[in-house]
């Protein structure tokens, strides 16, 4: 099964078969709403709307932990996540899609499934699926769309945009596009062995570029209205083309539990026994 998480502007995709709502409950609280599961393109899918119908959740509000603990209890193997963002160099142009593959998160919310008596620390130094991302690449590619492959995505709390410093900053510091939600998802599906790939929708030059007009909501939504469309497109694509997975996310867990099997509370085993369970057995 694959998942998508849609962000700002995507909270529905056409084309479902045998589509059905599933309500969850986990041990990190409520996801942003129900998952909605079927068909899409032969291939097991469920979707999921970050900010919830409506869009009601900040970034910072949005159940990140329930939304992929929720994915995990459905059985997703991979993840595409869709987001909006800022671009951070002239190269990239709004209504561009970027497939990053690094972050740089300055976030300060829940980004573990851990601690309560269990520790494990997995390797972040490649956070993106190399594999999924490949392959959302080439369709958009073949789609002719514009998009890039590779670059860092910063991400902030929001739900303000930047300043002028902080943006000529993050250029200072390397980063390509900027936005508010990626990096925790790409923690937590990596704690969850789950692959997991955002196409990131540009939709401004954030507030550093002197000659083109700083973000703005409306800028965002006006561009977005012609991103989304791209982005479900490619998604679609993608989902006709996947193979099995033949990377290593589904074991990035091995070996990375460092606390004593005899010292992990029971309740702690239990609460996330969908996602460590196999090791501790």
């Amino acid at each position: 099964m694959v998942g998508i998480l849609g962000g700002t502007g995507l909270y529905d995709i056409e084309g479902f078969k045998d589509r059905r709502e599933v309500r969850l409950r986990t041990p990190f609280g409520a996801p942003s709403g129900p998952y909605v599961v079927g068909t899409l393109g032969g291939r097991p899918v469920a979707f999921l709307a970050r900010h919830g119908r409506g869009h009601r959740l900040l970034p910072a509000e949005v159940p990140y932990r329930a939304n992929i603990f929720g994915f995990k209890k459905l059985g997703v193997e991979r993840i595409i996540s869709v987001n909006s963002v800022g671009s951070l160099r002239q190269e990239i142009a709004p209504r561009d899609i970027v497939l990053p593959a690094q972050f740089f998160d300055r976030t300060r919310r829940p980004n573990t499934f851990f601690g309560g008596g269990l520790v494990a620390h997995v390797s972040l130094g490649q956070p993106v699926c190399p594999e999924l991302a490949g392959v959302l690449y080439e369709k958009a590619i073949g789609l002719g769309l514009r998009a890039h492959r590779g670059g860092t995505y910063i991400c902030i709390d929001g739900p303000a945009f930047s300043t002028k410093a902080e943006s000529l900053a993050y250029r200072l510091w390397g980063a390509d596009i900027i936005g508010m939600t990626a990096a925790t998802e790409a923690k937590l599906c990596r704690e969850a062995e789950i692959c997991y790939a955002t196409l990131s929708l540009a939709t401004d030059y954030d507030v550093w570029h002197e000659t083109e007009e700083p973000v703005t909501v409306e800028l965002v939504l006006q561009n977005l209205s012609a991103n989304i469309a791209n982005a479900k497109a490619v998604i679609k694509k993608t989902l006709a083309a996947l193979s099995a997975p033949a990377c290593d996310c589904g074991s990035s867990l091995r070996n990375t539990i460092v606390t004593a099997p005899s010292a992990i509370p029971a309740a702690i085993r239990k609460k996330l026994g969908p996602i460590v369970g196999k090791y501790l057995r």
